[in-house]
């Protein structure tokens, strides 16, 4: 493209349509000589040129460009110019140019001629992928550390504390409990020494007062331009640069978590670090949560422990000395007295071994193993006060996993339930069980051919305290539900083949 006087008018108009590219356009010669530059291409030679390789009137056409610019011959544009010379073929590659602190896209086409080339500054673009991979390693680094079972909480909390201030290239990085208008300093990692843990200051002297009193982070750059000068905050503390975010446990105020610097921040936070603030305080939040219910857990586990040690001890002593004093009374004399309250002594031992069972183990179960469930419910049959009925099981070879103790009380208790009422009406007690797996082998059934539970009263079967008979506990189908229940089974009652109860459990994992 001729720079004359007589350039021609195709030429002009070519050249004012390169000038208005926002990308870099310049050719070089065989000899690597700038032969032209769009007035980007201009721009950027000229910023990388030596001063003495610029024309007076800020022209670089006739510069060798590898004379001009010598520290571009140790670079990537230097080896991929020549590789496109060379080999006659375009080249494309995104590289850094330290002396402009730029990132450039780059591409070179070659020909018989020269070289023409365009500059693309794509700094920003590789910036923001900068951060994104960034935001990614510090939120992968956030999930470790969550996930790690090995840590206590105050240990995570130093943790991802460790890895905010990293993301967020700040020294502080802290954790505040407010109580009596006072703050406290729970978990620091910081620099700054009224930040230390234990650390405790009036409200009214902290960032964490303004925080409080906002829906959202609060985020400071620049503290004194920011018109903090004269807050009692900042008189204390000395902050510049702050971003925080309530912390909150079941809706009530526990306090703040933050990240700050006694510098001012030259840029404001990003978007994608704000939310990874957001989403540090509600992970802080959570765990707090979750600690308060483990607490609450321990603490009613505690109680329930000493009700068993009670009922264990109190009434089972007393109720072994009656009985023993009724076999006694049995040799001694007979009466029609005497086999009620047999019945009602055994029936307050099943209450008691069923309180036992609520208390102490619930619907938790331990290892799950590989169970045959025919061998199992033969065995639970032979245990269960099953008041001479018959056991009948479909479906031999049916394997699960389970918790065999678990699922052997399972089974012991509907057998119980099917042996109680079963009878209701009837002249005997023996009733008939069924025990086999589903027709499509995702559960298994109990069913019986008692008189059945109506359909409006399937619903609160499972319910504590739920009978139909005088001498029903009440707590025999509860177990049976909580055991289902800790396996993630799902359990539901409807009527047998021979009009009597059937129990179904579906979701169970086959072996």
């Amino acid at each position: 493209m001729s720079d004359g006087a007589g350039e021609s008018a195709s030429n002009k108009d070519l050249r004012t349509v390169l000038d208005r590219m926002s990308d870099g356009f310049f050719t070089l010669d065989g000899d690597w000589r700038i032969v032209f530059a769009n007035d980007r291409g201009r721009e950027i030679l000229r910023s990388a040129m030596t001063d003495d390789a610029v024309g007076p009137d800020g022209s670089v056409e006739g510069a060798n460009i590898w004379d001009s610019i010598p520290e571009s011959t140790e670079t990537v544009f230097y080896d991929e110019y020549h590789r496109a010379m060379e080999t006659q073929e375009p080249v494309s590659f995104d590289s850094y140019y330290e002396p402009l602190d730029t990132w450039f896209d780059a591409r070179a086409f070659p020909s018989d001629e020269g070289l023409s080339v365009y500059l693309r500054d794509v700094t920003e673009r590789r910036e923001l992928e900068r951060r994104q991979e960034e935001s990614l390693r510090a939120i992968q680094r956030l999930y470790a550390v969550s996930s790690d079972q090995d840590r206590t909480f105050e240990e995570k909390v130093a943790e991802i504390l460790t890895i905010g201030c990293e993301y967020l290239d700040v020294p502080n990085g802290f954790l505040t409990r407010i109580e009596d208008d006072t703050q406290h300093v729970e978990v620091s990692h910081a620099t700054h020494p009224l930040l230390q843990p234990g650390e405790t200051c009036p409200l009214d002297e902290a960032y964490c007062k303004r925080t409080l009193e906002r829906e959202q982070l609060l985020t400071i750059v620049d503290a004194s331009a920011e018109g903090w000068a004269g807050d009692p905050a900042y008189e204390t503390f000395g902050l510049e640069t702050y971003v925080g975010g309530r912390v909150e446990v079941e809706g009530e105020r526990f306090g703040t978590l933050c990240f700050a610097d006694t510098s001012a921040r030259d840029e404001p936070f990003t978007d994608s670090q704000q939310t990874f603030v957001e989403l540090l305080t509600r992970w802080v939040s959570y765990e707090l949560e979750r600690r308060r219910a483990a607490e609450r857990l321990a603490s009613e586990r505690d109680r329930l422990d000493e009700f068993a040690s009670v009922v264990s001890h109190d009434l089972r002593n007393p109720l072994t000395t009656a009985r023993g004093r009724m076999d006694l009374l049995t040799d001694d004399c007979e009466s029609e007295h005497v086999e009620p309250v047999r019945r009602a002594l055994s029936r307050m031992d099943t209450l008691i071994e069923n309180i036992l069972t609520l208390s102490r183990e619930g619907g938790g179960v331990d290892e799950l193993t590989r169970v045959d469930l025919a061998a199992l419910a033969a065995d639970a049959w032979e245990t269960a006060d099953t008041r001479g009925g018959t056991l009948r099981v479909a479906g031999d070879g049916y394997a699960l996993r389970a918790d065999e103790q678990r699922l052997r009380q399972l089974l012991e208790n509907l057998f119980r339930n099917a042996a109680e009422h079963g009878a209701v009406g009837r002249e005997s007690d023996d009733v008939a069980v069924e025990v086999g797996p589903l027709s499509d082998g995702d559960g298994f059934y109990v069913a019986d051919d008692g008189p059945g539970i109506p359909e409006e009263d399937r619903d609160r079967v499972f319910e504590s305290g739920y009978t139909t008979t005088s001498d029903g506990t009440g707590f025999g189908l509860d177990i049976v539900s909580q055991i289902a229940d800790g396996h993630d089974w799902a359990v539901s009652v409807t009527e047998s083949a021979d009009g009597g109860a059937r129990f179904e459990f579906a979701g169970v994992d086959r072996m």
